[in-house]
């Protein structure tokens, strides 16, 4: 991508909200950096120019709000001073990020089945690595709110669709999204993305902040992303928005939990839009915080999913996603628990640390890591010494 184009998109992504149609349109019509001109009062357009925004507006079924350019200018002439692409570039280099566009190389394909609404750019924090394409990336969405059930579901099935190859996608949230990252981390085969977290707001600023440690973590072995660029509000409507690339990236968007009315189901709804696979995860008929994913079975959107196979399936139902029959020697910790692997992951290999350092990595009870460390410790994976905890020469 040229430097100038590079330079225009930052620009047009802080310019633009996310999905503005008329922006999108704009770029579509005359390019980045004519835009930008455009956009800001540095070039005119014409008429003919107006008219085949209106004709690719129409076409792409978002024409309905279009009331003309001058209109689209006024309400970008305030952002005007405040736009800073070197700035923005520059913090992202010092983060060790990028920022990447349709043109790169490293741009995941899939987007472009969002047609207008593929977003201008995005800015990029973690390993510089192709990201996933659609047919190995899973999507697990769910309330923000889990119960221990949504919480050791969706462990379950994150960990499983990571050692199975695939990269897990979600929105770096608390409850559902945080469960589906951390498993991930802990089930990835150690290439690859096991895991992204895609951000409402700017990945210069970890969010939520009881999250940071968490999404540091995803951006060290992983990749997140965002489409508005650093120092941005991650605001009610670029969650809404946020959740389209979370359906766009992946093949399959899973529900493990969701209220009647949740977030979640929108990132399901882009996915059916889409024509990708849904999938929502059965739960108690008392609990509320199933009744969205009941709603998406009841309704046709959603497949019935209650394993990592079923969701391996409906990402290649070809069948070669299906379990592969594996030979080898038993390790150690074959057999272990999800939450008892996850302890095993986060206990250092040569100092020791306290229970209570171990529940905020781990992300665990203090009474789970206790007895987890109980457990470890009668099979011989971990160990004590005056107080402390470390893993056991035998776990590796």
């Amino acid at each position: 991508m040229m430097e100038d184009e590079r330079t225009a998109r930052a620009a047009l992504s802080r310019l633009f909200e996310p999905q503005d149609a008329a922006g999108l349109a704009l770029v579509h019509v005359a390019g980045a950096e004519d835009a930008l001109r455009i956009a800001t009062g540095q070039l005119a357009a014409g008429q003919e120019l107006e008219q085949e925004m209106s004709r690719v507006l129409q076409d792409n079924g978002s024409g309905g709000g279009w009331t003309g350019l001058a209109t689209a200018r006024n309400r970008w002439a305030p952002r005007i001073p405040d736009l800073a692409p070197d700035r923005d570039l520059a913090t992202m280099q010092r983060l060790g990020g990028r920022m990447i566009s349709p043109s790169d190389d490293l741009w995941p394909r899939q987007l472009a089945d969002l047609g207008l609404q593929e977003p201008i750019c995005l800015w990029w924090r973690g390993i510089e690595q192709e990201l996933p394409q659609a047919a190995k990336a899973i999507a697990l969405v769910g309330s923000r709110d889990s119960t221990s059930y949504g919480s050791s579901v969706t462990g379950d099935l994150a960990y499983s669709l990571a050692q199975r190859g695939f990269t897990i996608i979600s929105g770096g949230a608390y409850g559902i999204d945080a469960h589906a990252h951390r498993a991930a981390l802990a089930g990835g085969s150690g290439s690859g993305n096991p895991t992204i977290a895609v951000m409402a707001g700017g990945v210069d600023r970890f969010y939520p902040a009881g999250n940071e440690d968490l999404l540091r973590a995803v951006a060290d072995q992983g990749a997140v992303l965002a489409e508005v660029p650093p120092g941005s509000a991650p605001t009610r409507y670029r969650f809404l928005q946020r959740n389209r690339l979370i359906a766009a990236l992946a093949s399959v968007t899973v529900v493990v939990e969701a209220r009647w009315r949740s977030g979640a189901l929108n990132t399901a709804h882009h996915a059916e839009t889409l024509g990708r696979a849904v999938g929502a995860v059965p739960g108690s008929v008392h609990s509320a915080n199933s009744a969205g994913c009941h709603r998406l079975l009841r309704e046709g959107g959603a497949v019935c999913v209650t394993d990592a196979g079923e969701i391996a399936e409906l990402a290649s139902p070809s069948g070669e996603s299906l379990p592969e029959n594996k030979t080898g020697r038993v390790e150690v910790h074959d057999g272990l628990t999800l939450e008892d692997l996850i302890l095993l992951d986060a206990l250092p290999l040569r100092t020791t640390t306290s229970i209570e350092k171990l529940t905020a990595v781990a992300g665990l009870s203090v009474d789970s890591v206790r007895a987890g460390l109980g457990r470890l410790g009668l099979i011989g994976l971990a160990e004590s010494h005056r107080g402390g905890w470390k893993r056991s020469g035998k776990a590796g």
